[in-house]
């Protein structure tokens, strides 16, 4: 069987097993190529906060997921659930408690140094994004696993794991053709009760997803040069 169809179980504990790894080799002028083809494909990808309510291909987005769950993890746990949030009544109650958040947030829990820098993402508490997006994603990062016995397991690099995974995909989505946002109401406690998680679950980020609205604008924003980024030694 393939690492994508083998049923997981865990592995805690038990010795190490190697098997053989021996992908085929890119040749050069291929790997530069498609390099600077992602590169620039990855340059175009933004952050969309007015979305169209079109559906969106279901397989697209399980695909992206399953991308993301091919990230690297702390010790091989795999840390972490994607909720998917299709349904316009949930949908609409994760909006009504993220704006009652965020309304406190932006009335003066968040500060006027953080406050300032997001004015120039013209960001409110407004989150038209969560309902009008055909779909939401909710991550939830695993503290510790939690076997159907109740067995506790603490799981490490969690915050570092979960991150990476999140990365991966909002790239997936982009490279499928769908365009995303990363939202982070704080605090997020509510998504654990709307969406009844167990209490190993501690909500990570939101992310909507869909095709950007036809009236769509984002910040005119510019990045750091690649220069700025990196260094070498």
């Amino acid at each position: 069987m393939s690492p994508t169809t083998q049923p997981w179980t865990p592995t805690h504990g038990q010795p190490y097993h190697p098997v053989p790894y021996r992908p085929e080799r890119m040749p050069r002028a291929e790997s530069v190529a498609e390099a600077a083809r992602l590169r620039a494909r990855m340059n175009e990808r933004r952050t969309v906060r007015r979305f169209s309510t079109d559906p969106v291909p279901d397989e697209v987005v399980r695909d992206a997921i399953a991308c993301a769950a091919t990230a690297p993890s702390g010790a091989h746990q795999q840390p972490w659930t994607f909720v998917l949030v299709k349904d316009p009544e949930v949908r609409r109650q994760i909006r009504a408690a993220a704006e009652q958040e965020e309304q406190i947030s932006y009335d003066g829990r968040l500060g006027d140094e953080w406050l300032a820098a997001l004015r120039p993402l013209g960001t409110d508490a407004v989150k038209t994004h969560l309902t009008d997006a055909p779909a939401l994603i909710v991550v939830f990062q695993q503290r510790y696993w939690l076997g159907p016995d109740g067995t506790k397991r603490k799981h490490y690099y969690v915050d570092e794991s979960v991150g990476i995974a999140v990365g991966m995909l909002l790239s997936a989505l982009h490279l499928s053709g769908l365009a995303a946002l990363i939202h982070t109401p704080s605090p997020m406690r509510f998504l654990g009760h709307v969406l009844n998680r167990p209490e190993n679950e501690k909500a990570f980020a939101v992310i909507p997803v869909g095709y950007p609205a036809d009236d769509c604008q984002v910040p005119d924003l510019v990045r750091k040069s690649l220069d700025q980024v990196m260094t070498e030694v």
